[in-house]
């Protein structure tokens, strides 16, 4: 199979969908790799590398799109790059659809058989290709509370992890699995006050066994969220609803309840935010304030950060890719996992989760591939 790497033009994302070792597993395997210009520049992996792991490199994305079988990304594909998909083409890449209309229906459009990682399933149910990035970003959260918490930077002025005879910061996550577990892990280690809220008491009973007791966990209510975002100097949101849009658990309302420069960091803005009042930023200009609480919402977190993290994607990413280059569409039937990943094929959209947050016609994804 024919396999393109184009260079990811979302606004300071600088991971690239395969690193050189990829390419070279790739290439063994008797592949094709075509690899944009550039592509690598953000891990610093020269043309060179590339040229040296097996693969091509092409001058520009239209023509790797034009005549590759199979696209490898990381972030969904920006308007310009889902116009040069076409019929047949296999789109393997994080899509985040559920809060995205208008990509759902160029993909729609262009034909193409697109794979979102987020919602590809191991046996145990788990979600081992947005694993890696919920690391990246639960870890990547409290750095940039802590950072926005400075005064300088319009926050309260708070230490997270506080000084001998002054309380260090109070930290309130929301979601207890991936993404909240190393973002306390993280708040932990600098000596910050953590409480995880969350609604499945097996993983509290699982968080406080892991963090004994240097964490608190709390049920998740109304109440609960209402009164812990109330004493807390940063709220991390990291709730998930596999390849749904986020619920909106924080509203505009409850944020006069919080203090005054605390800081409100939503890791669930990929999926729509888990804060009534989130919307996407980027590194460029990370923060905003609503009703005097500062809002970090960068949609590519990981991006910041790519040696770590596009090593950590491709780790997860290269077997399940693999497979689709070496069996194509039979690699989905024969892997259930995998054909959870499968969002949208043929113009019909397979992902009962985003047809059910966009209120478009759901297709079985074994009734849309056939026999």
């Amino acid at each position: 199979m024919h396999v393109g790497v184009p260079k990811e033009i979302k606004v300071h994302e600088y991971r690239v969908g395969l690193t050189p070792s990829a390419v070279r597993e790739y290439v063994a395997r008797g592949h094709k790799v075509t690899v944009e210009t550039g592509a690598g520049d953000g891990i610093l992996a020269s043309d060179a590398m590339y040229r040296a792991a097996g693969a091509k490199v092409a001058k520009d994305a239209a023509s790797i799109f034009a005549k590759a079988d199979m696209i490898v990304k990381v972030k969904e594909p920006q308007p310009k790059e889902w116009a040069m998909l076409r019929p047949g083409q296999l789109l393997f890449t994080y899509l985040h659809l559920a809060p995205d209309p208008k990509q759902t229906k160029g993909l729609i459009a262009s034909g193409c058989t697109a794979i979102a990682y987020e919602t590809v399933t191991d046996h145990t149910g788990a979600l081992p290709l947005l694993a890696p990035m919920s690391e990246v970003a639960g870890r990547l959260a409290i750095e940039a509370a802590g950072e926005a918490m400075r005064r300088s930077e319009g926050g309260a002025g708070i230490l997270l992890g506080g000084v001998p005879g002054v309380p260090a910061g109070r930290v309130c996550v929301i979601g207890g699995g991936v993404v909240g577990t190393h973002a306390a892990r993280m708040a932990v280690g600098l000596g910050a006050e953590v409480t995880v809220v969350d609604r499945s008491l097996p993983r509290l009973r699982q968080l406080d066994d892991l963090f004994q007791g240097r964490v608190r966990t709390r049920y998740s209510t109304l109440d609960t969220i209402d009164h812990e975002i109330s004493i807390a100097d940063a709220v991390i949101g990291a709730v998930l609803i596999p390849g749904a849009a986020a619920p909106k658990l924080v509203t505009r309302a409850m944020l006069k309840h919080m203090k005054p420069g605390s800081v409100l960091v939503d890791v669930a803005i990929d999926q729509g935010g888990c804060f009534e009042t989130s919307k996407p930023t980027t590194h460029d200009n990370p923060t905003y304030v609503v009703d005097g609480i500062i809002h970090y919402c960068v949609a590519n977190m990981p991006g910041s950060v790519p040696q770590t993290s596009a090593a950590a994607l491709n780790n997860a990413t290269l077997p399940y890719g693999l497979a689709l280059a070496d069996k194509g569409l039979d690699a989905l039937r024969a892997d259930k996992g995998l054909l959870n990943g499968l969002n949208i094929h043929k113009g019909k959209v397979t992902s009962k989760a985003v047809a059910d947050s966009l209120g478009l016609k759901f297709v079985e994804p074994e009734t849309a591939l056939g026999a």
